[in-house]
């Protein structure tokens, strides 16, 4: 029977882990972890077993896996296979091991201090850490450990010495990548810079070590592949990433340096956004994001069922907006999803996006909302500046790009000036057609070259391009008081004063086809008395990439929607 209970705790499938508690605090007492999975790399909770301290852990790596073999069964002693596994010649045997699974118990007084913090200052102090295993090098009696939290990282030294066993020394080496560790350390000052590390003054000399929470030994992707340069890859024949196996397992893409530092500075554009807008007096609402007809009067809306009837998600929150400004509250902006049925496979396109959009009322002429919108970008590429080079110079590490230039005032061209200088530049195109993304594209380079910079306006589109609640040129009913913002040659932004006239905007609708009973409210709420108001929606994702020089707008969607996906 013995036999057989000793057979079973040597399979595969199941391994037993002691743990010395003694790192919690409290009296060697060691606890098993029943059952470490070998696929899932997680533990089950321990069912009251309990051996004398003088257990130890070890790992081995057998056949490519890690596991980790078992040390006493119900209470019993068992002969080491070898004096090196002897837990009698481990002296540091409580300093490492795999933790109980955090749920709560207890709130130990440890701090644990972020990576990014580890400077020369706090050279000889002794730390808490926590981290991932980014890699480890084995060398003789030491292992080279980098630790990564977020976009920051730190080589650890763990060595053989006063505080660390040759066991330790190897349980650190066999510890898989991406799983997350606890780490207690001196801050030592490097004697030269350690290159492939944010933190390259200052080392960690390992003390402690315990697995919090252990990943599976093969990843579907390497990280180090993940952020390497296409170009770097091309010339070495070193491995790239591709995009769809970065969409497939966009959990471990989400972790590489590049992916933190890009939704980083994404969350500080929201930020500056709404800092800015409030500021200068703005109101931030919420709008309905199931409506009953199609905002934009096209047909690219997603049609889903509502009880006994159907309803669209909204392709913008413009009529609320609208809406809003009939009420009185003058400036409002709002942040939220956006969704677009179109079936367009682009580097620029997705069916579902962040909206950035701002609507305000103004006195006179609708260049006063031009003006505060330009400036609210203009504010936001400066916050971009002052707050957040650390991930601009992350992200140029694997995507080189010059940086974005803007001038102030913000350079504004009329529609036909842009035209005439496509037409300059050899395109053929009408006075009234709207612009293809390649002209978008070429007339950046244009104004690049003439007026260096990658932010500009245009300004009076024609009317025929324009949505129906658009408000006519008064001088040339072809043109519109219409306006699109620009970056490096991409429309970032979609605006124009609105019609605030029930009876013009009443026409306008009818002359698109679109059915007024489906939007009675919105046109009744102009019946009451309406102030001009103007706005417009920024794409958040666009102004992003376009920030950063990328070139797939699916890199800075943290999980994005298209034609093609809707997974994960």
């Amino acid at each position: 029977m013995h036999a057989a209970r000793r057979q079973a705790h040597t399979r595969d499938e199941s391994s037993v882990v002691a743990i010395g508690n003694a790192k919690w605090g409290r009296p060697g007492v060691l606890t098993l972890l029943p059952q470490l999975s070998r696929e899932l790399g997680t533990r089950k909770r321990a069912r009251g077993c309990a051996v004398p301290c003088r257990a130890v852990l070890c790992s081995k790596v057998r056949a490519g896996r890690s596991r980790m073999p078992s040390a006493a069964s119900r209470g019993q002693d068992r002969r080491p296979e070898s004096d090196e596994s002897s837990s009698a010649d481990d002296y540091a045997k409580e300093r490492y091991g795999v933790s109980p699974m955090i749920q709560s118990q207890e709130k130990p007084d440890r701090v644990l201090i972020r990576i990014k913090d580890l400077t020369v200052e706090k050279a000889d102090e002794v730390v808490w850490v926590r981290g991932r295993i980014h890699t480890s090098r084995a060398k003789g009696k030491q292992c080279f450990l980098v630790l990564r939290q977020q976009q920051f990282n730190i080589q650890a030294l763990v060595a053989v010495g006063q505080h660390a066993s040759k066991q330790m020394v190897k349980f650190a080496a066999n510890i898989n990548k991406e799983s997350i560790v606890d780490v207690e350390g001196v801050v030592r000052k490097a004697h030269q810079k350690i290159g492939g590390c944010t933190q390259q003054d200052v080392e960690l000399h390992v003390q402690r070590i315990y697995v919090i929470s252990l990943a599976e030994p093969r990843l579907p992707l390497q990280l180090d592949d993940a952020v390497r340069p296409e170009v770097e890859g091309e010339e070495d024949g070193r491995a790239t990433v591709n995009q769809d196996t970065r969409l497939d397992n966009r959990v471990i893409d989400l972790r590489t340096s590049t992916s933190q530092a890009v939704f980083c500075l994404q969350s500080g554009i929201c930020q500056l956004f709404r800092e800015t807008l409030i500021r200068k007096g703005f109101v931030e609402i919420q709008t309905p994001k199931i409506i009953s007809a199609a905002s934009e009067g096209g047909a690219n809306v997603f049609t889903v069922s509502y009880f006994k009837s159907s309803a669209y998600l909204a392709q913008s929150p413009q009529l609320y907006k609208q809406m809003c400004i009939c009420a009185d509250f003058e400036k409002v902006f709002c942040v939220g999803p956006v969704f677009r049925a179109e079936d367009s496979n682009t580097h620029r396109h997705l069916t579902e996006f962040v909206g950035l959009d701002i609507e305000m009322a103004f006195n006179y002429h609708y260049h006063e909302v031009v003006d505060e919108i330009a400036d609210t970008l203009v504010q936001i590429f400066k916050g971009l500046q002052e707050r957040f080079q650390t991930e601009i110079h992350t992200v140029n590490k694997q995507f080189p790009c010059e940086p974005f230039k803007f001038l102030e005032p913000t350079l504004r061209l009329e529609y036909c000036e842009a035209v005439a200088m496509l037409r300059e530049a050899g395109i053929e195109m009408g006075d009234e057609e709207d612009l293809s993304t390649p002209n978008e594209k070429l007339l950046g380079r244009l104004v690049k070259e003439k007026y260096d910079t990658d932010f500009y306006i245009l300004d009076k589109y024609p009317l025929a391009v324009r949505p129906f609640y658009t408000m006519p040129d008064p001088v040339n009913p072809k043109n519109s008081n219409s306006y699109d913002m620009f970056m490096r040659g991409e429309e970032i932004l979609s605006g124009a004063q609105r019609i605030h006239d029930p009876q013009l905007l009443t026409e306008r609708a009818q002359h698109h086809g679109i059915d007024l009973e489906k939007i009675k409210a919105y046109i009744d709420s102009f019946r009451f008395g309406a102030p001009p108001h103007a706005g417009g929606g920024i794409g958040l994702e666009r102004v992003t990439m376009l920030y950063l020089g990328l070139h797939n707008v699916r890199q800075t969607s943290m999980f994005p929607r298209d034609p093609k996906r809707l997974t994960p």
